[in-house]
């Protein structure tokens, strides 16, 4: 009981605590903060306007007595712009809108702190400073002054002014010029104030407007942590108001003026022109001529207008000079200041005559002469008469002349002529003229007048008939002709013809054919046609010759020839059948070994001298094999022993006959036959056999092997007999009283 009691006491005394707090809560507040200070509540707060969008600026900064934590907010009048933002809890104020003191030069916010229970709000101003970021404006462009030419130099003539926002040494406004406006105009930097620069005067005449450029410039300043210098220009239009200081003067000099010959009294002849030299009010010019005009000429005070008052014809001189006066008008029609020139008039010759050509006889468009071809380079044609004239004066009978025709071949002198000149025509290039290209040459012949704006012109036809000459050799058509003959073609057989040219006339191009040469006395050829042919008494035979080559000649009637190379063939025909060397052949055969038959065919070619081999008939029949191509004839395979070879036959005569064909491959084809006797033996029998019975069919060998035995002995007992007569000389010496006495023995 007692325990419940302290408990509830003790409670009692913690709601009477708190209740007692609650009603001693304070408000929070911002820390007092000076003019330069960057933590408080913003009060005497300023910035530059060129502080950058983002940046930190400054740190809302208070307490609450009771130690509770604080919030800051931050607020704008309504429909004010929002420059800065507080984060809640640091109190970090962030510029968020871009400032600009021309425009606003202090911002009113509202900061507050708050402890969650008790809210301070209080109402500060944050200047915004100046920074150097407006450039000098002008003020009341555009800028135009009109200035008359005989303005005093050094005198005012306009003033500009241009104003800078900025504050201080950023708003101060100096003035200059841009160096290209010196060279007549200064200007006060202070005031701006524009003069004519002293020494230097205006003229209209010259330059009637100037284009002045004037720079303001603004004092400097920093801008976002750099110093800089901001400037404007505008350009000033002064225009010079004219004056009356200059004389009048002649616009195109120099006048040249022209009297043709077809000109009658009031023809125009030129109009000059004059004007005053002040522009700007220029007064009326009067046109005179002073002299020289003989009084063949006359002017019109007014236009200027000169013009001729006598015919042409009447004129004494070609060249006239006359001296023109130009006035001015002033008041009261007194004549003032005047200029002087010169017009030149010319009495010249009308183009009215074209070029032209003259013959012998007058006038004449067509030229015509006969020569051989090819005269020498540089000759002269002197078959031609031709005069060319033009009628006009000066230049207008001056002109060209020049040849048309095929390139280089001539050319024409002079080229270019005044008035009259006599036309020669030289040979330039004398393989064009050939008579065997063309018998004719034409050209024309031009006459073009130079420096006339007609240009008129004339022609010529020049015509040359060429006459032939004996220039050409005869040219075969080629330099060797192949021809093919059969052989035991008959006599008077054509070969070939053959094709010369000469390109010359008359007897100069008939060609005459001869030949000449080894082996051509077997062929003929016609003279006059070149067809090539055996003689009447020729037989060809491929056997005995089958190649032919010679000459063959082609001459006109002077005797310039060329030569061309005839080559023959005789073709080999099948003629000769083939030929064994007996009609009956005798062979020892071998069992296992071949036996040969061989014919010879006297064709010279093949195929008709390629043979063949058959074996027609046989006895025993069925018992051999023949090589088609090399005639070599074998037993058949199964045949491998003498013992097959008597079952066979019965008979101990092992002797047995066929009868083999020679054919030859030609067309038509021939062949021949013999009868060949075949002695069958073994191996060793068959080999001495064999070799008897081959000395028995070579007579001419064994007579040699005797010979060459007979000559072995005799040479053998001459080298006996030397070694012993030998012996006894060498004897003889050693003891010649000895054989002496010996041969007087037996002498007696």
């Amino acid at each position: 009981m007692k325990k419940e009691k302290k408990t509830n006491a003790l409670l009692f005394l913690l709601l009477l605590h708190f209740t007692f707090a609650r009603q001693l809560d304070y408000a929070p507040y911002f820390y007092d903060n000076g003019p330069s200070s960057t933590s408080g509540n913003m009060a005497f707060f300023s910035i530059s306007e060129d502080t950058p969008v983002g940046a930190h600026i400054y740190v809302l900064n208070g307490t609450d007595p009771e130690g509770d934590s604080v919030r800051y907010g931050l607020t704008f009048e309504m429909g004010s712009t929002e420059y800065f933002r507080v984060e809640s809890k640091s109190g970090n104020v962030t510029l968020i809108q871009e400032l600009d003191r021309e425009k606003q030069d202090e911002i009113a916010v509202l900061v507050s702190i708050t402890d969650g229970r008790n809210k301070v709000v209080e109402t500060v101003r944050v200047f915004v400073t100046d920074a150097n970021d407006e450039a000098p404006e002008f003020q009341n462009p555009p800028f135009t002054v009109d200035v008359p030419e005989d303005t005093t130099p050094g005198n005012s003539i306009y003033r500009v002014q241009a104003l800078d926002k900025d504050l201080g040494s950023g708003g101060s406004v100096s003035y200059h010029l841009q160096t290209s406006s010196f060279a007549k105009f200064i200007i006060d930097g202070h005031s701006g104030i524009l003069r004519v620069k002293p020494g230097e005067t205006l003229d209209y005449e010259t330059t009637p407007t100037h284009f002045v450029t004037v720079v303001a410039k603004d004092g400097g300043g920093k801008y976002k942590g750099k110093h800089q210098v901001l400037t404007s220009t505008a350009t000033i239009t002064v225009n010079v108001i004219d004056a009356q200081d200059m004389p009048p003067s002649f616009i195109g000099t120099p006048y040249f003026g022209y009297v043709y010959e077809v000109s009658v009294p009031g023809s125009e002849i030129f109009t000059v022109y004059a004007k005053d030299g002040d522009q700007g009010s220029p007064h009326p010019i009067h046109y005179s001529i002073m002299n020289g005009s003989d009084g063949v000429f006359d002017i019109n005070s007014t236009s200027g207008c000169i013009t001729l008052t006598t015919y042409p014809s009447l004129l004494k001189n070609e060249l006239y000079e006359i001296l023109v006066k130009a006035s001015e008008v002033g008041p009261n029609e007194q004549l003032l200041d005047f200029d002087i020139t010169t017009m030149t008039v010319r009495v010249v010759d009308l183009n009215n005559h074209p070029p032209t050509f003259y013959g012998e006889n007058g006038p004449q468009s067509k030229f015509e002469v006969t020569m051989y071809e090819h005269p020498p380079a540089g000759e002269i044609l002197r078959g031609f008469k031709i005069t060319v004239n033009d009628s006009d004066q000066g230049a207008n009978a001056k002109f060209k002349l020049r040849l048309v025709g095929p390139s280089r071949v001539l050319r024409v002198v002079p080229q270019t002529v005044l008035n009259e000149a006599q036309v020669t025509i030289i040979v330039e290039d004398t393989s064009g003229i050939d008579y065997e290209k063309g018998t004719t040459l034409a050209f024309k012949l031009l006459a073009v007048e130079i420096d006339t704006p007609e240009h008129f012109s004339a022609t010529a036809d020049i015509l040359i008939n060429l006459l032939d000459t004996n220039d050409n050799t005869p040219k075969f058509t080629s330099d060797f002709y192949m021809a093919r003959v059969p052989e035991n073609s008959p006599g008077g057989s054509s070969v070939v013809s053959v094709t010369a040219h000469d390109p010359d006339s008359g007897p100069w191009g008939e060609v005459k054919y001869t030949i000449y040469g080894s082996g051509s006395d077997l062929f003929a050829i016609s003279p006059s046609s070149g067809l090539i042919s055996t003689q009447p008494w020729t037989s060809l035979d491929a056997e005995v010759r089958s190649k032919y080559n010679f000459y063959v000649k082609a001459e006109d009637s002077e005797g310039k020839y060329s030569l061309a190379e005839v080559f023959v063939t005789v073709l080999d025909m099948n003629d000769h059948p083939p030929e064994f060397d007996s009609e009956l052949l005798e062979k020892t055969m071998v069992i296992g070994a071949p036996v040969r038959v061989e014919a010879m065919d006297d064709d010279a070619e093949s195929p008709n001298n390629v043979i063949e081999y058959y074996i027609m008939t046989a006895d025993p029949d069925n018992a051999f094999d023949i090589n088609t191509d090399t005639g070599e004839i074998n037993l058949k395979p199964y045949i491998k022993s003498m013992e097959i070879v008597q079952n066979i036959t019965k008979l101990k005569d092992c002797k047995w006959s066929l009868v083999v064909q020679a054919r030859d491959r030609g067309s038509p084809s021939f062949s021949t036959t013999a009868v060949v006797n075949i002695d069958i033996t073994e191996a060793i029998k068959g080999r001495i056999i064999s070799y008897i019975m081959g000395l028995s069919k070579r007579p001419l060998t064994v007579f040699g092997i005797c010979v060459s035995i007979v000559t072995s002995l005799i040479l053998l007992t001459i080298c006996i007999s030397t070694i012993l007569y030998c012996n006894a000389v060498k004897k003889s010496r050693i003891n010649p009283e000895s054989n002496y006495i010996k041969v007087i023995r037996r002498i007696k």
